[in-house]
């Protein structure tokens, strides 16, 4: 193991005035209560790099029980690592007991048979709880006593190079939570760090032990992964990995299908759209992203129940059930999602019927203008007839007697608008390169 190395506060930017109140209250009562306290992890890291953590994590090594007994306001969670939550109105500040690196027999650790840690109870030393942890760039440790850094994994050196490495054999760390992969995917793509290659070669190998990950926790880290800001780079890094063939398998297959194609078109300009709404401090529905991540699969599916002499709506909701009990075996899509995304893709066909009274009742319905950008976005990447997707728009801001010539005539007559099961030809996306 490395010699530990101390970077006094003249050695590192980490101020502070930078540090949420409620975190440096934590870090002074455990101090005063004579346990020891740190930050650590990603708000060290971000911090080192001028960023706004999201939340301060505190390490300490006082139990479960008697954190509580230091803190009123707080609440112990958890049974695979025992935490605490010290609560403070919105805001929480989560400290952990130092984690042990080797098991006596005495404490709560427990392994599956693939190597995956399954409960980790056991309690040890600072040194230990840095070996412990996934990334050397997620194991500084800033000490509120004399408001140093201390790294006992390199983490500062990789900090500056900017490289994201595990601690300890990278294949053995991956087996013990798999969900390390998609973390160093966020991870390198948030930060603009290179994976190192000793932990990039294993992980297309690997990918299939994401299968052994519990679907709720996966689509937590979906979440995680694509409404970060940065998920088109996110989204090409995964299939670069081989790993989002095992979150979404059914639209990789249409992907592989179409390597350059309008699935790929599509769902890169959500992705797109998704990051420019964030980065601009705007508001993403979860729903839209899903429901573009699992389109082609539903599409695929109606149309052949189309064709097979189904009615187009029915089909589209016979499709959305069968696609979405299928995909909640990888990643567990919360119902209060998937109502809308199946309104969503139901909402399509009905789109295509411009005449009579139908489009006055559709722009009533709760979830119109979500089907109405949905299919707008399909049409601008070509897979939906662009004059279909300018009907619409025009229709809205139309007054009644506009809108009701316009229903006399519906835009298929005026523009020969074709059905959503054919495909118009459109641009090509430009092949992805990876420099990782």
């Amino acid at each position: 193991m490395p010699s530990v190395k101390v970077y006094a506060r003249s050695e590192h930017t980490i101020s502070r005035t930078l540090i949420s109140d409620n975190a440096l209250k934590v870090l002074y009562r455990l101090r005063k209560a004579d346990y020891q306290a740190y930050l650590v992890g990603g708000c060290v890291r971000d911090l080192l790099l001028g960023r706004e953590p999201k939340d301060f994590d505190v390490v300490t090594d006082a139990h479960p029980d008697e954190i509580r007994a230091v803190f009123r306001n707080c609440r112990l969670i958890g049974r695979r690592f025992r935490l605490a939550h010290v609560h403070f109105g919105n805001e929480i500040v989560e400290v952990a007991t130092f984690r042990a690196l080797n098991d006596d027999g005495v404490g709560d650790r427990q392994h599956g048979r693939d190597g995956r840690i399954l409960r980790d109870n056991i309690y040890g030393t600072i040194e230990e709880d840095a070996w412990r942890r996934d990334f050397t760039v997620n194991a500084l440790y800033y000490n509120i006593r004399d408001f140093s850094v201390v790294d006992f994994v390199c983490g500062m050196d990789d900090h500056k190079a900017g490289i994201l490495r595990l601690i300890g054999d990278p294949e053995q760390r991956f087996r013990e939570d798999p969900v390390r992969m998609l973390r160093a995917v966020r991870f390198a793509v948030k930060l603009g760090f290179t994976i190192h290659p000793s932990c990039a070669e294993p992980m297309p190998r690997l990918a299939s032990l994401l299968e052994g990950i519990p679907s709720a926790r996966l689509f937590d880290e979906v979440i995680k992964l694509l409404l970060s800001g940065y998920s088109v780079q996110t989204f090409e890094e995964l299939r670069h990995y081989k790993l989002f063939g095992l979150l979404f398998p059914e639209t990789e297959q249409c992907l592989a299908r179409e390597p350059e194609g309008f699935p790929l078109v599509f769902l890169a300009k959500v992705l797109e759209r998704t990051d420019e709404r964030i980065q601009g401090n705007k508001g993403v529905a979860p729903f839209f992203l899903f429901a573009a991540l699992l389109w082609e699969p539903v599409r695929i599916l109606a149309n052949a129940k189309i064709k097979a002499g189904d009615n187009e709506v029915f089909a589209y909701q016979e499709a959305a059930s069968e696609v979405l009990n299928r995909q909640v075996r990888s990643v567990a899509i919360p119902r209060t999602i998937s109502l809308t995304m199946r309104e969503i893709w139901t909402l399509q066909p009905r789109l295509e019927r411009t005449k009579g009274v139908r489009p006055l009742k559709l722009l009533g319905h709760p979830r119109f203008r979500a089907a109405y950008d949905f299919l707008a976005l399909r049409a601008e990447t070509g897979e939906a007839e662009p004059e279909l997707a300018n009907w619409w728009t025009r229709f809205q801001s139309a007054n009644e007697a506009e809108q009701r010539a316009m229903t006399r005539e519906g835009a298929s007559s005026r523009t020969g608008v074709q059905r959503s099961s054919t495909r118009r030809r459109g641009p090509r996306r430009p092949k992805v390169t990876h420099d990782t």
